[in-house]
């Protein structure tokens, strides 16, 4: 059995996606429904836990549009914790709203949201008409340069460098695995197919722990660390702890995506992250002192 394996979030650990997915989701509900939110209020549905990707968190954000526009007056981070409540995810979504409009009222918005419609928009927006065409298989809804090239790299070379000679590493993402494979090659790490798991092969997503757990055994590793950005990164390593007592696992946050500061920093200690870093490139240090 290896001592220690470390895995990877990609968004908002290896790469910053605030001008590239984030900026899509609010961009989708504009272009679907003529309005939409601001993009600070993405963080309350990531914390709200569930969504695993973007798309879930469009389609939150659109349902909340729709719903206001029947009177639902209840603030993002208000409504956010309501969804925490009811367990998060989109389907908890589903719930607070149906329980806080009238079926007449909770019908129109559900009429109104076209999920599918608001995934092509985010696609087309994100990946831009060449690759949309590419990889979604048909000609894009529009033309668009694609944000996809606007994510600035985080992890430095050295970084790389130090995890990848001296430990096995993993990568555990809510991307789709062509937009995984995108953001792994932009950054020089180089993952086996076997040691990736993506939205592609991995139906449950974070914070579910199969993915953790496959990865520990697939590297017969003694520790898992694995580093994301969201609470559902730290909750995911908290699952795997309570259903493998044959391994430790910690969950390290680092603050380059939408959490940071001494919020941040609070909000993934209450989660109970094992350590909260600036950035994945203070996790070499980090890894040494648990040698």
């Amino acid at each position: 059995m290896s001592e220690l394996a470390v895995v990877l979030d990609i968004d908002g650990v290896l790469v910053d996606v605030a001008d590239s997915y984030r900026r899509a989701v609010i961009e989708s509900v504009r272009r679907v429904y003529d309005e939409t939110l601001d993009r600070a209020a993405i963080q309350p549905f990531k914390d709200a836990g569930g969504f695993n990707n973007d798309w879930l968190v469009t389609d939150a954000i659109a349902l909340y549009v729709l719903a206001r526009r029947q009177g639902f007056e209840q603030d993002v981070p208000t409504f956010a914790d309501r969804i925490a409540d009811a367990g998060g995810g989109l389907e908890a979504t589903k719930t607070v709203l149906k329980s806080e409009l009238s079926t007449d009222n909770y019908e129109r918005v559900t009429d109104a949201w076209e999920p599918d419609r608001l995934r092509t928009v985010f696609q087309a927006l994100y990946l831009g008409s060449d690759l949309f065409a590419e990889l979604e298989g048909e000609k894009p809804p529009f033309d668009a340069d694609g944000y996809i090239h606007d994510e600035p790299v985080l992890v430095d070379d050295d970084t790389l460098t130090a995890l990848t000679d001296r430990y096995a590493v993993g990568v555990v993402t809510g991307r789709p695995a062509a937009e995984a494979s995108i953001a792994l090659d932009r950054v020089g790490l180089s993952v086996a197919d076997e040691h990736r798991f993506t939205m592609d092969n991995w139906k449950q997503g974070k914070p579910h722990p199969y993915a953790l757990l496959t990865l520990a055994d697939r590297f017969d590793a003694e520790q898992v660390v694995f580093v994301g950005d969201t609470l559902d990164d730290v909750r995911t390593a908290g699952n795997a702890a309570a259903e493998d007592d044959r391994r430790e696992y910690q969950g390290v946050g680092v603050l380059t995506g939408g959490l940071a500061g001494d919020e941040g920093q609070a909000a993934f200690e209450d989660a109970g992250a094992a350590a909260v870093l600036d950035s994945v490139n203070d996790l070499p240090a980090y890894l040494q002192r648990l040698d």
